[in-house]
């Protein structure tokens, strides 16, 4: 009979969630083995704009996360050779429900970690060349926010946690049964000490029950990717305007957001139909990523709408211009959320750790969560 396989950290998926929580054990030092059933990574996060984005974070443990996280995306960009652009945020008010929120926001977040001011609108055109002036009445300005483009990050990461802490990667290998200590992953069995189940969309093949016990879900969201903007066009901030401010919660306790609320389901239902908000980010190679929409269940449509699209670029161009809006690229991804949490970290059995559903803010929040993870253990 053939000897299990052995190794002290085993974890199952290696999109941002199991990359970081590789990172974080080898860390400490342990012997790490990461399975992913596809030959690379092709779920969520490579399926994204590639934001580091702390500004969307609420006060307390979740923007903490973000801007512990942020500083290792900086260690590990420059060490694994990828680019990470430290270009900050603009969201842009060209209506007055929209500026009340912007400016209750900064009233009540004085003293926190945010590190924001309000701009008027020649201090905006100042900061950026790609926005509409015509009818801004200002933006929020954030200095903390980053991108990288995610297929090249997802992609450099291995080679870079092999290369420097000896991680072990098996791609094309599933994992297909977990009895603490043991997994079977491609037919073969393992030991491990501790087992991270970090599978994103998955959630049909391992402890499907659990999941459906908790409430998990799945998000669907529609993107784009324009060609590279010629003559090295840079876009500077990453931009998003009004719908961003109803999509992120740390925008969630101004009072004001009611009215503007209000106003979007009133004027253009079609917003909230799709769970449309609008954000363009830059590659390094000069693309724009563009998006996105939000449709929920645990079987999502694998067809995507044209319209959809349609009402993403129509906004877009509300508030910002580009030499070329040239489509190269549409795709959908698929993320998995549990209502009203903002993760789902469980233990089904001693030695298993279920970490998942980060709500669309895996970029953001991945690595501090793993940090947290490992020292709970």
């Amino acid at each position: 009979m053939n000897q299990p396989h052995q190794t002290e950290v085993a974890i199952v998926g290696a999109g941002i969630v199991g990359l970081a929580h590789a990172l974080a054990a080898a860390r400490k030092g342990h012997r790490v083995v990461v399975f992913e059933r596809n030959p690379q990574a092709v779920g969520a996060s490579i399926r994204n704009f590639g934001m580091v984005w702390p500004i969307g974070q609420p006060v307390g443990v979740l923007l903490d996360r973000a801007l512990r996280s942020r500083e290792i995306w900086l260690e590990v960009a420059s060490q694994a050779g990828f680019s990470l652009d430290q270009c900050g945020s603009l969201h842009l008010a060209y209506r007055e429900d929209e500026w009340a929120v912007l400016e209750e926001f900064v009233a009540t977040t004085q003293g926190a970690r945010y590190s924001v001011e309000l701009l008027q609108a020649q201090q905006v055109a100042e900061k950026s060349h790609a926005v509409v002036m015509e009818g801004l009445l200002g933006a929020l300005w954030s200095t903390t926010e980053a991108t990288v483009d995610p297929r090249e990050a997802i992609g450099k990461m291995p080679a870079f946690l092999t290369q420097c802490y000896g991680v072990e990667f098996r791609f094309g290998t599933v994992v297909t049964a977990i009895a603490h200590p043991q997994l079977i992953a491609g037919g073969e069995t393992w030991r491990a000490d501790q087992i991270f189940v970090c599978s994103g969309a998955d959630v049909e093949t391992l402890y499907p029950t659990l999941y459906a016990a908790n409430g998990i879900t799945k998000v669907k969201l529609q993107m784009m990717r324009t060609v590279p903007q010629a003559n090295d066009w840079e876009l500077g901030p990453c931009l998003c305007a009004g719908l961003t401010l109803t999509h992120y919660s740390s925008f969630s306790h101004c009072a004001a957001l009611a009215a503007l609320k209000s106003r979007i389901t009133a004027e253009t239902p079609h917003f909230p139909r799709w769970g449309i908000h609008v954000l363009v980010s830059q590659t390094p190679e000069g693309e724009l990523t563009l998006g996105d929409s939000h449709e929920y269940g645990l079987n999502p449509d694998p067809f995507d709408r044209s319209e959809i699209n349609q009402i993403v670029l129509d906004y877009l161009q509300k508030f910002a211009q580009f030499p070329s809006l040239e489509i190269a690229e549409t795709w959908h991804g698929v993320y998995t959320k549990i209502p009203e949490k903002t993760e789902f970290v469980a233990q089904p059995e001693p030695g298993v750790t279920i970490v998942n559903a980060l709500s669309g803010a895996g970029m953001t929040l991945s690595f501090g969560l793993a940090e947290e993870v490992m020292a709970s253990l």
